[in-house]
């Protein structure tokens, strides 16, 4: 088995994924007010929040663990309504040589993909990540609908 990997989430939001990656791209800093039992803390520390080449840190919660990640955003595609960031220190590089995040909509849609490449083939597969961005879609989605 190689150490590269890529999985991907897609589900359907009935807030409409565009309200989804709205919040992802041009309000991450509401994050941790929206899914606080997920996401502590969110700064920017160089650039424009939803512009390429912005550094932001995460502090976020993975099973009950505080974790910390550093990101800086690599791509964005209005045409294909995404953005991709790229952790650049933190916790998942202790097994990872490289991690990063895409989000795109695409209608009621809102998808997650986990490009990654693993230190060791005994490193896990990130599945736990995977479900945690299941659950950030969720408390996205439930915050959209209650406004």
């Amino acid at each position: 088995m190689g150490l590269k990997g890529k999985l991907i989430v897609s589900l359907e939001v009935n807030c409409g994924g565009h309200s989804v990656q709205d919040i992802f791209h041009t309000n991450s800093h509401d994050l941790p007010n929206i899914s606080p039992s997920r996401i502590k803390h969110f700064e920017i520390h160089e650039g424009e929040k939803g512009e390429i080449g912005s550094v932001a840190s995460w502090k976020y919660y993975e099973d009950g663990k505080e974790m910390f990640a550093k990101t800086v955003i690599e791509a964005i595609d209005p045409q294909k309504n995404s953005i991709t960031w790229n952790v650049i220190e933190g916790n998942l590089l202790d097994l990872y040589n490289s991690f990063a995040v895409s989000t795109s909509s695409e209608h009621q849609w809102i998808t997650y993909a986990l490009v990654y490449e693993k230190k060791t083939e005994d490193t896990p597969e990130p599945l736990s990540i995977l479900d945690y961005c299941i659950g950030v879609i969720k408390d996205v989605e439930g915050h959209l609908l209650k406004n």
